[in-house]
């Protein structure tokens, strides 16, 4: 734990503890991805609006507006780290506070 300004160690809240690493890439994987494949249904959709000529002349631009944004937007949604923070501050503990007394057994 980390120690406080009056030498005490400072308490953390499991409410604003991290995720693990392991599941914190795992979601910027898949946020990654999700983006990447988004990107490449553009792609196949310039492809196809192209071929076919379907749609107004306009609605391959967005498609190729779309491929080119995205891996932009990819990266910075795959490193945007989960915080977790409520900007609640805990009240400074003093000397004097309440504690239990030690157990029988305590070393």
């Amino acid at each position: 734990m980390a120690r406080g300004a009056h030498g005490g160690e400072t308490p953390i809240r499991i409410t604003t503890a991290a995720t693990s690493p392991h599941e914190d890439i795992a979601a910027r994987q898949r946020r990654y991805l999700i983006a990447m494949g988004v990107r490449t249904l553009c792609f196949v959709m310039v492809a196809l609006l192209a071929i076919t000529h379907a749609g107004p002349s306009w609605l391959p631009w967005i498609f190729v507006g779309g491929a080119i944004v995205l891996p932009y937007v990819a990266v910075v949604m795959a490193n945007v780290s989960d915080t977790k923070s409520d900007a609640f501050e805990l009240r400074d503990g003093s000397l004097h506070d309440r504690e239990l007394p030690p157990g029988a057994h305590s070393d």
